[in-house]
């Protein structure tokens, strides 16, 4: 019997999947299989995944809008502790949702997995005070190949959980904080990015 549910094309965007493992748990903790490729089959969903990746981040910290231009990666995440919003945004040249974005809220309670298909521009904020983040990959890391995207881009239009604070422009965090005051917490590059339409002109 398989150990996981799988919630296919959701936000109608084809190819994102929500994936739910069967948790089994007692008194004394719990146990669940956090990957099958059997499980994985027989839903449909044929990867063979080569790579393990894991980071920690603090509350605040955003990562993204990353993408891969010449290498892309089919990637399944999840957070092993702590909540974070993580989102992706469908790049495929001639997809009927190009540029529509879809997020999910992975935390360590509901150990909910995200899989995101080749093609897609991927991010996520922090919403805990810590959050550890790990996710498999079916091609290996090659350098100078990322791509990115501003995270804050309106014709994108993605809707951050618990953030205030007023597009300006750019890609900039500055005057952007969660609800509690945390500044918005981004890498150097990723306030450089440009918008989708700067990026890709078909």
């Amino acid at each position: 019997m398989g150990q996981i549910k799988v919630e296919k094309n959701v936000g109608g965007i084809e190819g994102l999947c929500v994936i739910e493992p069967a948790v089994h748990g007692d008194s004394r903790g719990y146990f669940m299989e956090t990957y099958s490729q059997r499980d994985m089959e027989e839903n449909g969903i044929n990867i063979t995944f080569v790579q393990d990746n894991q980071s920690m981040s603090v509350k605040g910290v955003l990562r993204g809008l990353h993408f891969q231009k010449n290498f892309p990666q089919t990637k399944l995440v999840r957070v092993i502790k702590g909540s974070v919003f993580d989102v992706a945004v469908d790049l495929r040249e001639g997809s009927k949702t190009f540029g529509k974005w879809y997020g999910v809220e992975l935390t360590e309670e509901n150990k909910k997995q995200f899989l995101i298909p080749k093609g897609f521009a991927h991010g996520f904020l922090v919403l805990s005070d810590t959050a550890e983040f790990c996710y498999k990959c079916d091609d290996f890391y090659h350098a100078n190949d990322e791509g990115g995207l501003a995270w804050n881009d309106p014709e994108i239009g993605i809707e951050w959980p618990h953030l205030t604070g007023e597009y300006r422009g750019t890609a900039s965090a500055e005057g952007y904080a969660l609800e509690d005051g945390t500044p918005l917490n981004l890498s150097e590059k990723d306030q450089k990015w440009d918008g989708i339409k700067d990026t890709f002109k078909f």
